[in-house]
């Protein structure tokens, strides 16, 4: 079974000559003007579809899709999700990772205390917010900041934090 990111979510058309607007649910939209293609999940059913043209407007990302020719073909994949597949992914840069491998990490403190794992990843438009539930259900809200994130080792799905005052 293939690997895929979703890079966004179809939820209209745009125009009358088949272009579907798409939500992007990547950092760098730019990233679309180096794809050929993408893969449209439907409900679980996957079709792939070449990229004719990129363009962008306010904050949607504009594709033509090869075979989408016309407002009534692009109204069909309105409410589908857009995915690539892992090797069309851009490699990440040191003191990166991709957000689905925080998901089930395990947090420790600096001086060794299990926390508990990430159960969610809150995106706030200043920094991320790491949802981290300990073994008794509580949860702790640690901010994705240098000062709190010490070490990230997604092979061995370890975060290492720093707990800031009142964090607790």
């Amino acid at each position: 079974m293939e690997n895929y990111f979703v890079v966004g979510n179809i939820v209209n058309t745009q125009g009358i000559k088949g272009e579907v607007r798409l939500m992007p649910a990547v950092d760098d939209v730019e990233r679309f003007k180096l794809l050929d293609r993408i893969f449209v999940d439907r409900k679980g059913s996957i079709t792939e579809y070449e990229i004719e043209n990129v363009r962008f407007h306010k904050q949607f990302v504009l594709l033509k899709l090869k075979g989408i020719d016309d407002m009534t073909s692009a109204e069909k994949l309105k409410g589908t999700v857009a995915k690539i597949t892992e090797d069309m992914a851009l490699p990440c840069e040191e003191d990166e990772y991709y957000i689905r491998d925080l998901y089930d990490m395990e947090v420790v403190t600096d001086e060794g205390e299990k926390l508990g794992i990430i159960s969610d990843v809150i995106f706030t438009g200043a920094n991320d917010v790491y949802a981290v539930k300990s073994d008794d259900g509580k949860e702790i809200l640690i901010p994705a900041i240098k000062d709190c994130i010490l070490n990230v080792d997604v092979e061995n799905k370890i975060m290492t934090v720093k707990l800031l005052e009142g964090l607790r």
